[in-house]
């Protein structure tokens, strides 16, 4: 039986097919860096992964790493899902604001509720290759309503028909809500396009499903700190186990993975806590599922 197997079904949780949405937020803490829960989902008639993904808040890349034997568009009625709803923490100096992992499509936004520290976390769609999304440290400087799209002139090279300024409402690809970041033209946004979640499709913004951009808007203050990172694996800890968890990078040929788990595992200091052999199975699935690598 290969080590992937053995740790999803260690892991498994079964999910209500009737009830979800984003859940959280959840606790964490400095001994506690894994988050959440895998589950699985009986695909109905006419079900595709797509609208799997959404109704359990996922991005398209989430459910299509997590299930490489089933096909996107066409699963097939009672085909069992796997709905990897856990996740590692990103690794940064201090959990605060929002942080934006790149490399699995995701955000996370750290607050206090009550004496608790909380995140909550949501899938997004990224950049394109050419047009990516920067990363860095910034701030949100305008929350905006309703935004109106300004479009960049760099769209309007690519398509001359575009007005040069689109009202809002379903036609516009901001969707309903926007978060402007210290940074020229990237903005935190909703969108028309939720099949778009989860894909690298934007000329550098950060889009949220309909449903989630209200959420979110709601709680970031202005001037909250945005941290974006690239982090194709991470490393985290869950009740004394280590975790690795591996998403498919962009230009694999110039990303050596083994050695990035080293280096990820060092930093932590758990390099002396884990297998080899489950580190290197993990690499080789890619599933973006955090994996248990402790002997």
């Amino acid at each position: 039986m290969k080590i992937r197997t053995v740790a999803i079904s260690a892991l498994l949780v079964l999910f209500s097919a009737a009830s979800s949405m984003a859940a959280g937020p959840y606790p964490y803490e400095k001994e506690q860096t894994v988050i959440g829960s895998l589950g699985t989902y009986t695909v109905k008639k006419g079900e595709s992964l797509i609208e799997i993904a959404r109704h359990f808040d996922l991005g398209y890349n989430e459910i299509v790493d997590a299930n490489p034997g089933l096909d996107p568009f066409v699963p097939g009625s009672g085909a069992d899902v796997v709905i990897p709803r856990i996740w590692v923490l990103p690794d940064v100096d201090s959990y605060n604001g929002i942080v934006v992992n790149i490399s699995e499509m995701r955000l996370y936004y750290f607050f206090e509720q009550g004496k608790s520290k909380v995140v909550q976390t949501f899938p997004i769609g990224i950049g394109d290759q050419g047009k990516d999304t920067p990363v860095g440290t910034f701030r949100v400087i305008q929350k905006i309503v309703n935004p109106v799209w300004h479009v960049p002139a760099s769209i309007q090279k690519e398509r001359p028909e575009l007005p040069r300024q689109i009202p809002p409402g379903p036609e516009n690809p901001l969707g309903s809500y926007a978060l402007r970041l210290s940074l020229g033209d990237v903005l935190i946004h909703g969108t028309n396009r939720p099949f778009a979640v989860g894909r690298r499709v934007t000329h550098g913004c950060i889009r949220l499903y309909p449903e989630d951009i209200p959420r979110l808007y709601g709680m970031v203050p202005n001037g909250m700190k945005v941290t974006i990172v690239r982090q194709p694996v991470k490393v985290g800890v869950n009740n004394k186990r280590v975790y690795i968890e591996v998403h498919k990078y962009e230009n694999e040929g110039e990303f050596n993975y083994f050695n990035e788990a080293v280096k990820e595992l060092t930093k932590a200091g758990l390099l002396k806590d884990v297998s080899t052999e489950k580190i290197y199975q993990a690499i080789e699935d890619k599933s973006g599922i955090p994996v248990d690598i402790s002997p």
